[in-house]
């Protein structure tokens, strides 16, 4: 689907606010309700809006620290990165992870509550699924939790 002026407008105002009434969203983008609408559900249907989520406040629920692991994995293969995914994915703390190009193979994301600042602070090594994890990196962010 290509994207005009007008499809941007909308998704940067749906981005901000998820819950906008057409009525808002309609005239913010300088359309009337109706067209809007369609517009909507056409980038909706298309897949260009995935879904809707809620943006938690991370010091409310307790976990007011994000830390960063990089990981570096044994070996590249298919195999080890279809293993690795596998297991990520059953940990429910893991928010988001990328795969890499560079120093390191991973990077993921994990909440954590201001009394774990202690065991941040010196690095961590483990050794589970063939990586290396080192927690290198703690800041207060806004973030989504993992379904």
């Amino acid at each position: 689907m290509k994207l005009d002026l007008i499809d941007r407008r909308i998704l940067a105002a749906l981005q901000r606010d998820g819950r906008l009434q057409n009525v808002d969203l309609a005239r913010q983008v300088g359309l009337s309700p109706s067209p809007c609408l369609r517009r909507v559900r056409l980038l909706e249907e298309s897949g260009v809006i995935d879904r809707y989520v809620a943006v938690l406040n991370p010091a409310k629920i307790g976990k007011p620290l994000t830390l960063f692991a990089r990981i570096w994995l044994k070996a590249q293969d298919e195999d080890t990165i279809e293993h690795f995914i596998a297991e990520v994915t059953k940990l429910p703390e893991v928010v988001e992870c990328y795969l890499m190009l560079g120093d390191c193979d991973v990077l993921y994301q994990l909440p954590y509550p201001l009394t774990a600042l202690a065991q941040v602070r010196r690095v961590m090594v483990a050794r589970r699924w063939g990586m290396f994890i080192s927690l290198v990196q703690a800041s207060q962010q806004a973030f989504t939790m993992a379904s």
